[in-house]
């Protein structure tokens, strides 16, 4: 067991990926930006909806050679590890059952902007997905009750996301495979 989890501080140096396996599974959102923990506030009714109607319509229209997931790991190196609210692995890369993935495994990463995450959806993790080399990001926005979505595509040479599209009715794209998905299917009812 690490020094950190035998006290209430942080390790002599810094937070490292074998130090979140050392963690107990106990349902906590923990990433890693450079070495520091970061811990998020459980998520809401509203933007775990959102992940799971997104998740259930990509996987709807996914091809063979790709699998739709949420929330899973994405170990960029022993410092940096981030956990996309919904992402596109390869299938290759699924079929291990992986609880976390290497970036050249993810081709889509999408971040779903809360309150408490709004500079970290916004500028952080696209910056940090885009250095992995992670192909698309999309960031959805949740602010005042209608959903945007926000698309971008890599690129490579200078390591930045180029934003492709806002998307308030349909997103229509044919990246990372052909999508044309109303924005209705991914918009949770009001109760």
């Amino acid at each position: 067991m690490t020094a950190a989890l035998q006290s209430d501080y942080p390790p002599e140096s810094e937070w490292t990926t074998d130090d979140l396996d050392a963690l107990p599974e106990d349902g906590r959102r923990r990433e890693l930006l450079d070495g520091v923990l970061l811990m998020s506030p459980s998520p809401t009714r509203t933007h775990q909806k959102i992940a799971m109607l997104l998740g259930t319509a990509l996987d709807d229209d996914c091809p063979d050679g790709y699998d739709v997931t949420q929330g899973v790991e994405v170990r960029i190196n022993r410092t940096r590890s981030f956990i996309p609210d919904v992402l596109i692995t390869t299938a290759t890369a699924a079929a291990r059952e992986p609880s976390k993935y290497e970036p050249h495994e993810v081709v889509l990463a999408v971040e779903i902007v809360s309150p408490n995450t709004r500079s970290i959806d916004r500028v952080l993790k696209p910056a940090l997905y885009a250095q992995a080399g992670i192909p698309f990001y999309w960031r959805i926005e949740t602010q005042g009750g209608a959903l945007e979505v926000v698309t971008y595509r890599i690129d490579a040479v200078n390591e930045v996301y180029s934003e492709t599209g806002r998307w308030t009715k349909f997103v229509d794209t044919g990246e990372p495979f052909p999508i044309n998905l109303a924005i209705s299917r991914i918009t949770p009812r009001v109760r």
